[in-house]
């Protein structure tokens, strides 16, 4: 089981983290580090494969703590929750050696998918500075839901949920090769490679909505 250390400061997101981890079966939360008082020692005496930290107040604190956890022990992860979109901070909080960033509107279900699929290297959809996504003529999440049909926007978002092809067929009252063709569109309108990395774009870009979220 992979170690995780979650720094945050509101209890109720963390307990929403570790109810969603529990039930995973994957990982092993070892400590709640309050953000307000959080050092670098404190976080790695707990021995983390991980860290996962909200970034509640997107405060420069948060960006300098990424940057000596990475700088100090480039073997730890972090994985950061994010109120913001927008490019610029994301630039920072990758500039600053984070992982990954996943929306704070994920659905607790997905986290654990999202957490395994990060620390496995299998999300490949690198989030580069500046990157306009196609179509799109401003960084708002508005604007990049644009991008797709409302139909290509319920199929990604229930495959963000984790449900499989027929599941969303199902759900959707469509065929398979229907759900595999809006898939096809989703992909080559986000520029990404498979569910996984489309996944990630939608938790990253804010294009979820609808169910219980890590944070309102």
């Amino acid at each position: 089981m992979k170690r995780l250390v979650v720094v945050a400061e509101d209890s109720l997101i963390v307990e929403a983290i570790a109810i969603a981890l529990r039930k995973s079966g994957e990982f092993n939360l070892l400590a709640h580090v309050d953000a307000r008082s959080a050092s670098v020692e404190k976080i790695v005496e707990a021995g983390p494969d991980l860290v996962l930290v909200d970034e509640m107040d997107q405060s420069d604190r948060s960006v300098e703590l990424i940057r000596e956890i990475t700088t100090e022990y480039d073997s730890i992860a972090v994985i950061v929750l994010t109120l913001s979109p927008e490019s610029a901070r994301l630039d920072e909080i990758f500039e600053a050696g984070a992982s990954a960033a996943v929306s704070k509107a994920t659905n607790p279900a997905a986290l654990a998918t999202l957490i395994r699929e990060t620390l496995d290297g299998r999300l490949l959809h690198v989030h580069k500075p500046g990157r306009p996504v196609p179509g799109a003529t401003t960084n708002s999440a508005a604007a990049q839901e644009s991008v797709l049909s409302a139909r290509e926007l319920e199929v990604l978002r229930l495959v963000a949920a984790g449900s499989t092809n027929s599941e969303i067929a199902r759900k959707l009252w469509v065929t398979e090769q229907t759900v595999k063709f809006h898939l096809s569109n989703i992909y080559r309108k986000l520029e990404v490679g498979n569910r996984t990395e489309a996944s990630h774009y939608a938790h990253v870009n804010g294009l979820l909505n609808g169910g219980e979220a890590i944070a309102s």
